[in-house]
Order: structure tokens, then sequence, then C-alpha cells
């Protein structure tokens, strides 16, 4: 399923990827003792890269493993035309190739998908992505900017000071004062469990690679003219540019709108099908 989705990136990409399964680069099942979760190991050179998978023969594992060869076949374009120095990406663009991956298979399985309920379970799965990759995580680095320039300022940040700032925050993103929601006081603490705000200004770049990753997979799949060969371009470029130029060189500037606007957009075009599909229903 998923080299069929990547067909789109041509024969290369795909029979890269069609190595790395039939090569044993992957270790897929669970077992006792194995480590939980999955994750891509690319760091060795002059080595192919290894994922590390838990595959529970479900559409999310299908999704999983669409991600964890994305950042596969990224280290792997990266490390053949790049001197060792520069063949490490930066955080800022790895998460592009994984969202990128998921965005084709997501279409692949929409295209032939039989029925409602299989839309709604590939749909259900997207929105859920959209919201915690993007939404969720521009949440998240509004608070920390928010309370990195408040420490800048001399202002002393207790942690129920912290819960205020990052309970207003919560309760605007899902608009309480408008009434979408009501956000009991007990979530206002999670700022104190998420990991990542130990470590300083990282969320931020999930939100941009999902918004650079839609644009860029809407280009291939439309088959624009350059789109696929500067995706790739970009797969191969390494650490060898500034991040945000290799962005901006395939074809997305995130520091203008649009793509923010984009991923935005494909959440409501989401949810429109969503609540289409759950009016034909009620309708019958």
């Amino acid at each position: 399923m998923t080299l069929e989705a990547v067909k789109p990136l041509g024969e290369t990409y795909v029979n890269a990827l069609r190595t790395g399964f039939e090569n044993r680069w992957m270790d897929a099942y669970p077992r006792p003792r194995k480590q939980s979760g999955a994750h891509m190991a690319g760091s060795a050179y002059d080595v192919h890269p290894f994922v590390l998978m838990n595959y529970n023969d479900n559409y999310e594992s299908v999704s999983t493993i669409a991600h964890e060869w994305g950042h596969a076949m990224h280290s792997y374009f990266s490390n053949r035309p790049q001197p060792y120095v520069n063949s490490e990406y930066a955080l800022f663009v790895a998460e592009i190739a994984s969202t990128f991956n998921e965005s084709l298979l997501l279409d692949k399985m929409l295209q032939n998908a039989k029925g409602d309920d299989e839309r709604l379970l590939y749909l259900g799965t997207a929105l859920e992505r959209l919201r915690s990759v993007f939404f969720r995580q521009a949440l998240f680095a509004e608070f920390e900017r928010d309370i990195h320039a408040r420490v800048d300022k001399g202002e002393p940040l207790s942690g129920k000071r912290l819960s205020e700032i990052y309970g207003e925050i919560l309760r605007r993103y899902h608009g309480e004062r408008e009434g979408v929601m009501k956000i009991d006081d007990l979530y206002t603490v999670e700022w104190a469990y998420v990991s990542h705000f130990y470590r300083a200004f990282y969320v931020f770049q999930y939100a941009t690679s999902i918004a650079a990753a839609s644009l860029l997979a809407d280009a291939v799949l439309k088959d624009e003219p350059g789109a696929r060969e500067r995706y790739l371009e970009l797969l191969s470029a390494g650490g060898s540019e500034y991040p945000y130029e290799l962005v901006k060189a395939a074809g997305v500037d995130l520091a203008r709108p649009a793509p923010y606007r984009a991923v935005i957009a494909r959440m409501d075009r989401v949810m429109d099908e969503i609540e289409a599909i759950e009016a034909r229903r009620g309708r019958r």
C-alpha cells in the first residue's frame, strides 16, 4: 500500500523504498521486551537507514510505516550525494518528508475506499493528525514563545502563573468565549508534562513541517511541472543550506501565510467531507 501511494514520486524513489522493504531495513513486528513505538535511525552515514516498527495490521500501522519510511528515504537520498558534514538535515526539514508520505497514502486510500465507513476511518485519522501536529503544536508554540518573552523581560513565573497563561491560550484556541467548548481548569496544568517544553523552541517545527508537506504533496499529486523534481532535490540536499532556504527552493515559503492557510483549508475540507457523509446518513 505504501509503495502504491508513493508512485507519484517516480521510479527512483519507489525502487529505493522497495529495496529497503526487501532487504530487512526494518524490524517490523512487536515481540517481548522490544522497544515500543516507531522510529527511524539514519545517523550512520555509510550504512542504509533502519526503521523500528511495531506493526499491528491496522491502518494506523500502515500510516506509521509511510511516516517512518519518509524519514528513512530522506536519510537515504541525503547521504548519497552529500559529504558527511552536510548529510544530516535539520529537524525543520525532517518532518516534511514523513508527513508528505502520509499525505500521499491518504490520497491513495481515499481513492480506493469502498463505502462511507472506510472513508470516515481515513478522514478521521487525517483530521486527528492535523489537529495534533498542526493545530495543537501551534498552540504549544505560542505558549512557549510567550513564557520565554516574559522571562526575557524579568517577569517571575510560578507554576500557578504558567497554568494561567497556558489556560488562556488553550481557551482561546478552542473557542470557549465563542461557546464552542468549555475547558476545565484541570487541563490548564497540561504544560507541565509536555516534554518538548523542556527543549526550547522545538514544537513550532512540527506545524511548519506539516504546512510545507501539505503544499508540496498537493503540487506533486496535481503533477505540477517540476514539483516532483524540486521535492526530491530537497530530500537530497541534507544540511547543505539553511533549512528555510531549502524549503523555499522546493516551492514553499514558510515566512509567508500561504502554507498555513493551505493546511487550515485542508482541515476544513476533511471536516466538510466528514459532515457531508454524516448528513447523507441522517437523510436515509
